[in-house]
Formats: structure tokens, C-alpha cells, sequence
């Protein structure tokens, strides 16, 4: 039996309040669609069967290189993380699964199924951390890890990767995400050529160790912690990296790492082409890796990465299953709260990408008409969806208005009184 964190009643309640309402909306979308001979329930069905995973690290408060300032009731142990993952899942209907990270969410793979089995949790791919130190550690990664100059520290990296499979596999995962934060902040300090030969090399032992049904996903950075330069620097050079490792190695996309003004969709869509989409990070960013909520800053890019997306789907390209996982920082917000709006605006994004009329598109393409081709993503875009989002919460249990009932049921008071206050603030991205 699942563990409900917020009372079915609760939610019922609330949906009462906005039942009515949401008909209404809901069928007047319906007959405004209907005249482009678009099948509303069909897409509301589509909707309700997309997931995104949420990062067990994200129902924690968020830091910047400068300060970190504690919220209430912070999430003491990946047990913790779960109930609250389990919080936005009960409320979206969106997320049911979760992203874990190694070392900091290492317990007995039995007790972790439990935990999610009883709180009706799946687990996504697991992420390794090779860009800090944890305690005990034989070596550093203080100067890199998969390309340290030293092959007792890459040996130590390459095996806490392996022990991150084992454990995912334990679990149920099905892929391991690689990222490092190797590079260098001065001229001169490293060797461009050598330092990527011994990440590939290290990379290799990594992918031997995969089983038979998982996938490596590769993640560039174009800065930090390494200013000067990144061993994983952009998509091409992780292109390169999935296509030296082979099949189960594919190019993951976090729309935060990316230098401003770049071309995000036309990446995804070169990645789509020759078989290495593996998957995203979502979030949202005004400068550069800010990692603030998806579809914050932003919402049309979001929209335009969607619309390559639902286009692959459309033409049923082989072998294409991204995985979603959403990865944000939350500093100022109540965590669970963004990533409920986040689950949702990357729902929002799915849906207007599914009502782009594609013949149309296709034509005006071949025509070169630049400007109806514009305008049939417009239409698209400017669709209030809304109505959709929350009948499709509505059919499966989660609520019409989720932070609206999430507030309502005074989960975050209840966790201040639970789990002891963090006291003062700290330095440093936590």
C-alpha cells in the first residue's frame, strides 16, 4: 500500500473547489481544437503518459559559490529526499521516478526499494561525483578525476562509477549519467590532447562495466569549476565521446550548460539525427548554468526543444526514448513547490509542441515561407494548454491546482517541526 504524503481527501477537496471550472475550460478547448481537427482527449492521454524524473538532490535548498541559506525542514537522508519526491509525484502525476546521487544518497539497495515501492517511486539514472571530495577519500579530485594526471585517482574515479551502477542496478535504473568537472583555470596548466585521451580512457572502463540493457549518458559543461577550459566543453566533443564508447553511449543535454544565445533545439536535433540523444536536464538559465526553474526565463526555447522532440516522435525515428530528468537549484523558493511548477512547465511545453500542425509546417517549409512557418509554431505556442495539464492530473489522482493543494495541506510546516533546523548558512554549492 503507497505511503501518501498529502491526504486523498485533501486533494479531493481541493479539486471540488476547481471542478467546475476546469469542465468548462476544458470543453471550450476542446471545440477551439476540434476546429483544427485536433482531438483534445487524445492529446490530454499523451500528456498524462509523459514523465520527468526529479533529482533527489533538488527537494534540498540550493546554494551559490557565495552563500547557501538553510530552509525548513530540510531533507535529512535520501529517506527524507524520497517522501518529498513522493510529495510532487502524488500532486503532478508527473514524476515518478527519481534521480539518485552517489555518494551522498548511498544506502542498502533493499532498503531504498522499500522506501520507494512504499511511497510508489521508481528510480532514474544514477549520477556519479567525481567533482568534490568525500570524506575519507584515498585521492583528490581537487586538480580532475576521469583525466587526473595520476592513475591511482583516475582508478578511483572510474571504480566509484562502477560502484554507482551496481548499486543502480540493484535498484531497478536503467543508466549511469557521467559529469565531470575536469579542466583547467590557467593557460598551460594542462595538455588539451592528453587530458581527454585519459578521460576516454577511463570513460572505457566505465562502459565495460554497463549491463547489457543500460545506457552512459556523457554531459558537457562549457565552464566551471574549471574557467579556463572543460574537458567535456560542448556537444561536439560529447558527440565524439558516444560515438568512441558505442552504442549505449549517448550525449545528455542540460539546457543550463550551454554559452548564452546557442542554438539549443538545432543541438538536439543533430543529436536526434545520428542516434546520440540520450537525454536531458532541464532547468532554465539567464547567463549561464543558473539552474533555475524550467521554463522561468525562457518558456519558447523550451517550447522549441519540445517541437524537435515531438517532431522525431512524429516520424518515428528508431531507438528514440530520451530520458527527462529535471536538475535546479533552488535558493529563494519552497523546493518541492519549483519542482512542481517545473514538472508542469515541461508538461505545458509537450503539449503545445503536440499541437503544431505538421503537414503545415512541412509545407511551408518546402515553400520557404519563413513567415507561416514561424506562425505555426506561434499558434502552437500561444495555446493556453492549461486546461489540459490539469485534466490529466485530475484522471489519475493528482490535483487540478497542485501548489495551490500543497499549501493547502501544510506539508512544509509539518516537516519544520519533524526534521531539526539547519542552523546559519554555509559557503559553497551544496
Amino acid at each position: 500500500m503507497t505511503d501518501l504524503k498529502i491526504a486523498a481527501e485533501l486533494i479531493a477537496a481541493e479539486n471540488d473547489k476547481r471542478a467546475s471550472a476546469l469542465k468548462s475550460d476544458y470543453d471550450a478547448l476542446g471545440e477551439r481544437l476540434a476546429r483544427q481537427s485536433i482531438d483534445i482527449d487524445a492529446i490530454t492521454s499523451k500528456v498524462s503518459e509523459f514523465f520527468v524524473a526529479v533529482p533527489s538532490w533538488g527537494v534540498g535548498t540550493g546554494g551559490t559559490r557565495f552563500a547557501r541559506f538553510p530552509g525548513q525542514g530540510e531533507p535529512r537522508n535520501i529517506f527524507d529526499k524520497l517522501e518529498d519526491c513522493s510529495v510532487i509525484h502524488q500532486l503532478t502525476q508527473a514524476t515518478p521516478t527519481v534521480s539518485l546521487h552517489i555518494p551522498w544518497d548511498k544506502a542498502d539497495p533493499k532498503d531504498l526499494k522499500a522506501k520507494g515501492a512504499s511511497l510508489g517511486l521508481g528510480f532514474d539514472a544514477m549520477n556519479s561525483n567525481t567533482f568534490s571530495d568525500a570524506p575519507d577519500q584515498a585521492h583528490s579530485y581537487k586538480f580532475g578525476s576521469l583525466s587526473h594526471v595520476d592513475a591511482a585517482t583516475r582508478r578511483q574515479a572510474v571504480e566509484h562509477n562502477i560502484e554507482c551502477i551496481e548499486l543502480g542496478n540493484a535498484i531497478g535504473s536503467k543508466a549511469l549519467t557521467v559529469w565531470v568537472g575536469d579542466g583547467s583555470n590557467f593557460p598551460g596548466q594542462s595538455n588539451f590532447t592528453r587530458s581527454f585521451e585519459r578521460y576516454l580512457d577511463a570513460m572505457r572502463d566505465i562502459y565495460k562495466a554497463l549491463p547489457d540493457d543500460w545506457r552512459l549518458f556523457s554531459e558537457h559543461k562549457m565552464y566551471e569549476p574549471a574557467f579556463y577550459s572543460t574537458v567535456v566543453q560542448d556537444w561536439g566533443t560529447n558527440y565524439l565521446i558516444a560515438q568512441t564508447l558505442g552504442d549505449k553511449a549517448q550525449c545528455l543535454v542540460d539546457l543550463g550548460h550551454h554559452a548564452p544565445n546557442t542554438n539549443i533545439e538545432m543541438i538536439v536535433a543533430r543529436l536526434i539525427q545520428f542516434g546520440k540523444l540520450g537525454g536531458f536536464h532541464f532547468n532554465d538559465s539567464k547567463y549561464g548554468d543558473d539552474d533555475l526553474d524550467a521554463g522561468s526565463v525562457e518558456p519558447y526555447r523550451l517550447f522549441l526543444v519540445f517541437n524537435e522532440l515531438v517532431d522525431a516522435e512524429y516520424r518515428g525515428v528508431k531507438g528514440f526514448h530520451p530520458a527527462h530528468m529535471i536538475d535546479q537549484s533552488h535558493n529563494v523558493t519552497d523546493p518541492i513547490e519549483s519542482l512542481i511548477s517545473s514538472a508542469n512547465e515541461i508538461r505545458r511545453a509537450y503539449a503545445q509542441a503536440l499541437l503544431v500542425d505538421r503537414k503545415s509546417l512541412d509545407g511551408y517549409q518546402n515553400d520557404n515561407d519563413a513567415l507561416m512557418a514561424s506562425e505555426t509554431l506561434k499558434r502552437a505556442y500561444r495555446c493556453d494548454v492549461e486546461p489540459i495539464l490539469a485534466e490529466a492530473r485530475r484522471r489519475h489522482g493528482g490535483a487540478i491546482d497542485p501548489v495551490a493543494t500543497y499549501r493547502a495541506s501544510g506539508y512544509r510546516a509539518k516537516l519544520a517541526k519533524e526534521r531539526p533546523a539547519v542552523k546559519g548558512g554555509s559557503g559553497g554549492i551544496v
